[in-house]
C-alpha cells in the first residue's frame, strides 16, 4: 500500500523523512505530490526500505492552465495528479485520459456528479477520497467533510469510477497506518477493503505509468524484445 504525501519544500518534511516515517506504518511505498520537491529518487529507492514516486500534483487557477501543465509534466513524471476544487477543473480533470488522479474535488467549491463519476470511469482517472480534513479539523468543518466523502463514496461506488485513497499528509507526522485509515473510513461509512483497495491503487498506477514508459513497451501486452524461432 501506498500514501500519496507533500514533502519539503512543498510540505514540512524531506521525502527521505516521510518515506522512513512509511515505512514503519508499514506502507510500501510514498508517492511525493511535488512541484519543486526534486530529490535523487533513484539514490533513494537504493537506499531505503520503500518505494518513491516521482508524482506532480498540479494546482492551477483554471482548465486552460492546467491543461498547460499536464502537457508539460506527463513525459517527466512517474504519476501526474491536477487538484480540483471547482465544477470546472473537475471537468477537465477527469475528461483527460493522460490524468491519472483527480485530487480533493470537494474542495472549496467544487461538485461532484453522475457526469463527473462516468467521465472519470470512462477515462480511467481516479478520484481521491482524501480523509485528511476529517482527521484535521473539528466542529462544523469536520462534520462537512464527512458529508462531502459520504457523497461522493456514493457517486464514486455506483458508477464504479476507479478511486483512490490518501489523508494528505504534508509531513511525516500526519503519517496514519492503513489500520487507522482503514478505521477511519469505517466510522465515515466505507468499507474496510474499500479504503485498502484505494491505498494499493497509487502502487498500481505507479507500476503501470512506469510499465508505460519503459523502452520495451510497445502498446498494452506489446513489448519489445528477443524472442526464439520455432525450430
Amino acid at each position: 500500500m501506498y500514501e500519496a504525501v507533500y514533502a519539503h519544500p512543498d510540505g514540512e518534511s524531506t521525502v527521505s523523512r516521510v518515506a522512513v516515517a512509511a515505512g514503519r506504518y508499514d506502507y510500501d511505498g510514498v508517492v511525493v505530490r511535488a512541484l519543486d520537491a526534486r530529490p535523487d529518487y533513484d539514490r533513494l529507492r537504493e537506499a531505503l526500505d520503500v518505494d518513491v514516486v516521482d508524482a506532480v500534483e498540479i494546482d492551477a487557477s483554471n482548465p486552460e492552465r492546467a491543461s498547460g501543465a499536464v502537457g508539460n509534466y506527463r513525459p517527466q513524471r512517474e504519476l501526474l495528479i491536477v487538484r480540483g476544487g471547482t465544477n470546472a477543473l473537475n471537468r477537465f480533470a477527469v475528461e483527460q485520459p493522460r490524468v491519472d488522479v483527480l485530487s480533493r474535488p470537494m474542495e472549496g467549491e467544487g461538485n461532484f456528479n453522475h457526469v463527473l463519476a462516468k467521465a472519470a470511469r470512462d477515462n480511467g482517472v481516479r478520484v481521491e477520497f482524501d480523509f485528511g480534513p476529517v482527521l484535521r479539523s473539528d466542529g462544523g468543518t469536520r462534520v462537512q467533510a464527512i458529508s462531502a466523502l459520504r457523497k461522493l463514496r456514493e457517486l464514486v461506488e455506483y458508477y464504479d469510477a476507479p478511486y483512490v485513497v490518501s489523508a494528505t499528509p504534508s509531513s511525516h507526522l500526519q503519517l496514519r497506518s492503513p489500520r487507522e485509515l482503514a478505521g477511519l473510513g469505517e466510522v465515515v461509512g466505507f468499507d474496510r477493503e474499500q479504503v485498502l483497495d484505494g491505498l494499493r491503487e497509487w502502487g498500481h498506477l505507479a507500476a503501470r505509468n512506469r510499465e508505460h514508459t519503459s523502452e520495451s513497451f510497445i502498446a498494452p501486452g506489446v513489448k519489445r524484445g528477443r524472442y526464439e524461432e520455432d525450430d
